[in-house]
């Protein structure tokens, strides 16, 4: 199998210079947790990637799609969609995507004094498996917030409002339950139409299928579709199209993402056929629509 470290179409990274990293890991306000790397990997077909010398920082995978594996001290792990893993510095490792279903990853290499407060027990695997309330886009708007941010240039300032935002995005994955909160019974059709959209909103990311998300909410996909399209008054799959292109507007009036990069970050690869459906949802293009030419239609 051909293995490959970079070159994913739509990737995006920022590996800090070392002065970056030495005034980090010298300022009492970032000296605690500081990023040294980070990046995102859409579908990242043949990604392997071997440490045989060790790194001197943490290493945290952040699966949102797909599935892959690593392994440490001796052990091989699986890690599919919603999980994440943390390995720790020193120590040789080796992970990489599954050649039939690749995963799309965020991934971050990090270091300070508090890293092993938070994660005092490494190699660990976290599941985040969505739910009512459990705010997984939230988190990653806070790594877009991240990567935004160092887009406009390592300053001082900048590395420093970074790691204040890289303490707060591990501390959504260290306090969970204070910051997903739990949910109430999802039993009823209204509830159950509630927790269904509320899936398709944590996983904006992603290619769901019909069957994943009526497995999730424990219905057969003939009763899912039929309960939701009287309560929504269209198909599920037609909805979650339509959360997509709303986001993919709020990016388009909001960020500096190319339209190519707002296709990726929707789950939607091919920008061509993005550009269709945005169209048939808003009656124009995202270009005519970032530059003002808003469409009649409500989004």
């Amino acid at each position: 199998m051909k293995k490959i470290k970079s070159g994913f179409k739509g990737e995006r990274a920022h590996v800090l210079p070392e002065t970056s990293i030495r005034f980090l890991a010298s300022n009492p306000l970032s000296s605690g947790l500081y990023i040294t790397d980070i990046g995102y990997y859409p579908h990242a077909c043949n990604h392997y990637r071997e440490r045989e010398l060790p790194i001197g920082e943490y290493v945290f995978i952040y699966c949102i799609e797909g599935e892959g594996w690593f392994e440490c001290q001796g052990k091989r792990h699986k890690i599919s969609g919603n999980q994440y893993f943390v390995l720790p510095p020193e120590t040789a490792h080796r992970y990489g995507a599954d050649p039939d279903n690749p995963w799309t990853i965020y991934w971050i290499h990090f270091n300070g004094t508090l890293a092993k407060a938070f994660f005092p027990e490494v190699p660990c695997v976290g599941d985040l498996k969505p739910g009512v309330k459990s705010r997984i886009a939230d988190r990653l708007d806070i790594f877009e917030e991240i990567m935004m941010v160092l887009g406009q240039g390592y300053t001082g300032e900048n590395l420093l409002y970074v790691s204040s935002v890289f303490h707060h995005f591990l501390g959504t994955l260290r306090f969970l339950h204070q910051y997903r909160m739990d949910s109430g019974s999802e039993s009823e059709p209204i509830e159950m139409v509630n927790a269904s959209v509320h899936y398709m909103e944590e996983n904006i990311c992603r290619r769901l299928k019909l069957d994943e998300i009526a497995s999730y909410i424990g219905y057969s996909p003939s009763r899912y579709s039929e309960v939701f399209r009287k309560s929504m008054g269209c198909p599920p799959m037609e909805y979650f199209n339509r959360i997509k292109i709303k986001y993919a507007c709020r990016l388009l009036e909001k960020s500096k993402f190319s339209v190519q990069q707002i296709s990726n970050r929707i789950g939607i690869e091919d920008p061509y056929y993005f550009s269709r459906l945005f169209k048939k949802e808003t009656g124009v293009s995202p270009t005519a629509y970032r530059n003002g030419l808003y469409s009649k239609h409500e989004v």
